[in-house]
C-alpha cells in the first residue's frame, strides 16, 4: 500500500517566512499567596546558576547553587541562602501579592503592598557571567535588610543516610565531615567560600580500586577546588551576625542593611570557582570578575533577556493554546514541558551537566522524604556521581529542541574522564579502550560504594562487585550517539569526539575478546561474532549472554561512525570489521507472537527496565518507517516483563516506546500522566520517583515522549504527528536532522500552518495525522 507524501502547495495555510511568535505568558507560573516553606519555591536561573525563590511570612528567601561546586566527598554544595526584609514591610500581608516567573525574559517579579504604594522585587541572573541580581523598588523610601545565611559555618559530621548525598553513600569510610566554609564581612559585602582539602574521595577511590600505580596520570577535579562568592550592595553596610534555624538545620547569618531608606535598592552576588590551593589566587579571580563586569546594568540585563528570547524562539511545544479541551491536563503537559525546559536552560553553560537528581533546584530534604532531617545540601544518589542511565534522559531531548550548545557540559564530562577510563582498562586487563561504568564519579572511577568494599579475595579489581551494576558498560554508547546525532542535526564537524567514540568501541571489542580468551581457546563464536558474555541488559537482566541493548548500541554507533566523511581508510576498515562481528539481535515467541528478547540468555532479573525495547529507543532500529514494526509492537504489548514494569514514574520510558511505535492512545495516556502537574506547588517539580525532587530524568523522558509523538525521522524522511491525537491542538517547533526545523499548528484536527526549513526538505515530510495502526504497519513493511 502506498501513502502520499505531504504536498505543501494548496493544502495548508502556508507561506510564513519565519516562526510565528508564540505567547508564553499564559504558561508563566503566578502565585497570589505566600509559600509555606522552601518546598513551595519557584526556580530561577541562567548560565550555570540555579535559585529557589519564595516569599515566606513577609520575607523574600532564596537558595542559590552553581554547577560544579563539589566538596571533598563529592557532595554538590549549595552556595547559601539569602533572606531579604523591608522596613516598614509592605509584605506584612498578602494583599495585592503576586509572584510571577516571566519565562520569556527569564526573571521573577514579586509584587505587593497597598494599591497606592506598590513594592516590587525583581530577581534575575546574568546568563553570560555568574552574577545574581536582586532589585527592589517602592513608592516611598524603605530600609532593606539582607541576610546571607550559611549552615556550613561549622564542621558538620555526616551520619547514616545523610551520606547518600556524597560518594560514600551507605559505606562511609571512617568519620565523614562536611568542613566549614569561610565567611566574613569585607567592606560593604559578605565574602564566602569553601576550599577543599588536598585529599578527597578521589584518593580513597584510587586506593580502593587499585589504581595507585597510575595515580599521577589521572585527572582529579576535587583536590583544592575552591568555590563561593561575594554578596555586595552599593548602599549596604555590615550590621551584625546572628544565629537561627530553618526547618531542621541551624545556620549563621551575616546581615547587611541599607545606609538609609531609599525607593530603589539592589544587590548582587558574584560567584567564582577555581581549582587552586592558594585562597588568594581564588580571591583574585573573584575580584577580577567584579572589576570587569559590565557596569551598564541595562545592557547586561538586555543581553540576558535576548538570550532567553532566542532560547524560546528556537523551540517550543504549546498544547491546547486556547485551553479549549475539556480535560485541561492537555494544556498542563505543554506548560510543564516548557517549565522543565526552562530549568534545563538554567545550566546551559555549566562546568558540569545538569544532575538527574534535582539539578540546581533541590531544597531541604525533609520536604522530599520526611525521615531525612538533613541540611539543604542533601540529595539522594550523590552530587558528583553520575548515573548514566538517568543522565541520558536529561540530554536526549536537547537534540529536537536545537539546544546543541547546552549538550556541551555532558559531552565535556565524558571527554575529561577519557584518560582515567582508559587507564582502568590498561591497569586491570592490559588492553585498550575506555571502561565507563554506571554510577561513575566525576573523576572516571566507579562510585566507591557501588564498587564494593567487601569483595571476595581475587575478584577482578576492574569489576564492580554489585548485583545491579556488574558488567553494565554500554550506557556510554548513548552519549556517543548524541555526539554523532549532533553531526547529523547541525552538520558540525565532530572530529574532536571521534577519539572518544573509538575508545568506547575499542573497549567492547578488546574486552570481550579478552574475556573469551580467559574462558577457552576460541575468541569468537562459530559465526565469527563477538560473544558478549558476561553482560548486562541494563540493570535488569543480569549475567546476560548477547544482550539486545548492547548489540543494538554497538551496531548503531558503528554504523553511524562509518557514515562520517572524514574517517581514514584504516579507520573505515577497522570499524567495518568490528561491525561485521557484532552478533544479531535475539527474538523469542510468546503466545504465538514474535518478540524482541532481552538477550540470548540471562541468569536473573534485578530491576524493572525494559531493554528488550531499546532497539526502539534509543537505538532506532525499529519504529515508524522501519521494517518489522509489528515485532516491536508485539514486544510492547505481550512481553510479560514489559507489561509488569510499565509505568510513567521517574525514568520509565514507556511513553517514549509507545510514541516511537505509533501507538497514539497509549502514548497520549502515558504523557498525560508523566507530564501532568507534580504534587509540589511548582508543577514541574516532579518526584521523587526513584531518585529525588525535582526529578530531572522524569521531566527529560516526558519531553522525549512528547517530541516523538509529534515528530520522528528516519534518514531523510520526516514523519509528522506519528502518534499525536487529532483532537489535541498544538503549536510546536522542533529540530530534525540535516539542519532542518519543523513548525506546525494543529487546530481542530486540521494542520493550519506548516513551515519546513530549509524549504527543499518539504518533499521529505510524511503527514501521519489520523493514521490508524494498520496504516502505520503497512507503511513500515
Amino acid at each position: 500500500m502506498k501513502f502520499v507524501f505531504l504536498t505543501l502547495c494548496g493544502l495548508l495555510c502556508l507561506g510564513l517566512g519565519s516562526s510565528r511568535a508564540q505567547d508564553l505568558s499564559h504558561y508563566n507560573p503566578v502565585w497570589n499567596s505566600f509559600s509555606k516553606n522552601a518546598s513551595e519555591s519557584m526556580p530561577l536561573g541562567g548560565g550555570d546558576i540555579g535559585m529557589n525563590v519564595w516569599m515566606e511570612e513577609g520575607e523574600l528567601l532564596f537558595y542559590f547553587s552553581r554547577s560544579g561546586t563539589f566538596d571533598e566527598h563529592n557532595t554538590l554544595l549549595k552556595s547559601g541562602r539569602v533572606r531579604v526584609r523591608l522596613t516598614p514591610n509592605p509584605f506584612d500581608t498578602e494583599n495585592n501579592f503576586r509572584q510571577e516567573l516571566h519565562l520569556k525574559e527569564g526573571y521573577i517579579l514579586v509584587h505587593g503592598g497597598a494599591t497606592e504604594q506598590p513594592t516590587t522585587f525583581k530577581l534575575w541572573v546574568d546568563v553570560h557571567q555568574p552574577i545574581i541580581h536582586v532589585e527592589t523598588e517602592s513608592q516611598s523610601p524603605l530600609s532593606m535588610q539582607v541576610n546571607y545565611e550559611n549552615w556550613r559555618y561549622k564542621n558538620r559530621p555526616v551520619k547514616g543516610a545523610a551520606n547518600n548525598a556524597n560518594s560514600y553513600k551507605w559505606a562511609p569510610q571512617g568519620e565523614i565531615i562536611t568542613y566549614k566554609d569561610s565567611v566574613k564581612f569585607e567592606s560593604n559585602a559578605v565574602l564566602f567560600y569553601h576550599q577543599n582539602r588536598e585529599n578527597t574521595v578521589f584518593d580513597v577511590a584510587v586506593a580502593q580500586q587499585q589504581m595507585q600505580s597510575v595515580k599521577d596520570q589521572m585527572m582529579n577535579p576535587l583536590s583544592n577546588l575552591t568555590f563561593g562568592g561575594k554578596l555586595v550592595g552599593e548602599h549596604l553596610q555590615p550590621a551584625k551576625t546572628s544565629q537561627g534555624r530553618y526547618q531542621d538545620t541551624d545556620f549563621k547569618a551575616w546581615t547587611l542593611t541599607s545606609e538609609k531608606p531609599a525607593k530603589k535598592q539592589s544587590f548582587q552576588i558574584y560567584l567564582h570557582t577555581q581549582q587552586t590551593s592558594d585562597q588568594a589566587t581564588w580571591q583574585k579571580g573573584l575580584d577580577s570578575l567584579i572589576y570587569v563586569q559590565n557596569k551598564n546594568t541595562k545592557q547586561v540585563k538586555a543581553s540576558s533577556v535576548a538570550w532567553w528570547r532566542e532560547f524560546w524562539d528556537r523551540s517550543f511545544i504549546i498544547t491546547d493554546p486556547n485551553k479549549e479541551a475539556t480535560n485541561d491536563t492537555i494544556w498542563q503537559i505543554g506548560r510543564n514541558y516548557q517549565l522543565f525546559r526552562y530549568m534545563l536552560g538554567c545550566n546551559a553553560f555549566g562546568s558540569y551537566p545538569t544532575k538527574f537528581n534535582g539539578g540546581l533546584f533541590t531544597v531541604d530534604p525533609i520536604y522530599t522524604k520526611t525521615d531525612m532531617p538533613f541540611t539543604p545540601d542533601h540529595r539522594n544518589w550523590g552530587g558528583g556521581t553520575m548515573t548514566a542511565q538517568n543522565q541520558r534522559l536529561v540530554y536526549f531531548p536537547m537534540l529536537k529542541t536545537g539546544d546543541f550548545e547546552m549538550m556541551k557540559p555532558q559531552f565535556d564530562f565524558y571527554m575529561r574522564m577519557l584518560k582515567n577510563a582508559e587507564l582502568r582498562s590498561q591497569v586491570y586487563w592490559g588492553h585498550g579502550g575506555g571502561s565507563f561504568t554506571e554510577q561513575i564519579e566525576n573523576f572516571g572511577l566507579p562510585n566507591p560504594a557501588e564498587y564494593g568494599w567487601n569483595r571476595p579475595e581475587g575478584y577482578d579489581p576492574g569489576m564492580q562487585y554489585n548485583a545491579w551494576l556488574e558488567y553494565q558498560w554500554d550506557t556510554v554508547l548513548e552519549f556517543c550517539l548524541m555526539m554523532l546525532e549532533q553531526e547529523r542535526y547541525t552538520g558540525e564537524n565532530v572530529e574532536k569526539h571521534i577519539p572518544f567514540i573509538e575508545s568506547c568501541l575499542r573497549f567492547f571489542d578488546e574486552h570481550y575478546q579478552y574475556l573469551a580468551k580467559q574462558r577457552g581457546a576460541k575468541t569468537f563464536d562459530e559465526q565469527g561474532d563477538l560473544v558478549l558474555f558476561p553482560g548486562s541488559a541494563n540493570e535488569t537482566y543480569k549475567m546476560a549472554y548477547n544482550a539486545n541493548s548492547t548489540i543494538s548500541a554497538l551496531q548503531t554507533v558503528l554504523e553511524r561512525l562509518l557514515e562520517l566523511p572524514y574517517l581514514s581508510a584504516d579507520q573505515q576498515a577497522h570499524w567495518g570489521e568490528m561491525l561485521e562481528r557484532i552478533p544479531p539481535l535475539n527474538f523469542r515467541e510468546i503466545e504465538g507472537h514474535q518478540l524482541l528478547a532481552p538477550a540470548k540468555l540471562w541468569e536473573r532479573i534485578n530491576n524493572t527496565e525494559v531493554p528488550q525495547l531499546y532497539p526502539v529507543f534509543p537505538w532506532g532500529i525499529y519504529g515508524i518507517g522501519r521494517s518489522d514494526l509489528q515485532t516491536a509492537i508485539n514486544t510492547y504489548r505481550y512481553d510479560p516483563d514489559a507489561l509488569k514494569f510499565r509505568s510513567h514514574i521517574g525514568w520509565k520510558q514507556d511513553n517514549i516506546f509507545a510514541a516511537r511505535l505509533g501507538l497514539t492512545a497509549e502514548a497520549a495516556q502515558l504523557s498525560l500522566r508523566k507530564m501532568g502537574d507534580s504534587e509540589k506547588r511548582f508543577p514541574a517539580f516532579w518526584g521523587p520517583g526513584f531518585d529525588w525532587v525535582p526529578d530531572h530524568n522524569w521531566g527529560g523522558s516526558g519531553m522525549i515522549g512528547m517530541q516523538e509523538m509529534l515528530l520522528q525521522t528516519n534518514q531523510e524522511k520526516i514523519y509528522l504527528f506519528p502518534a499525536w491525537p487529532m483532537d489535541w491542538d498544538v503549536h510546536f517547533k522542533l529540530y530534525a536532522p540535516y539542519q532542518t526545523t519543523i513548525e506546525a499548528v494543529l487546530e481542530n484536527g486540521v494542520v493550519k500552518e506548516l513551515i519546513v526549513l530549509p524549504k527543499e526538505r518539504e518533499k521529505d515530510v510524511v503527514n501521519m495525522l489520523g493514521w490508524n495502526l494498520e496504516q502505520k504497519l503497512k507503511f513500515s513493511e
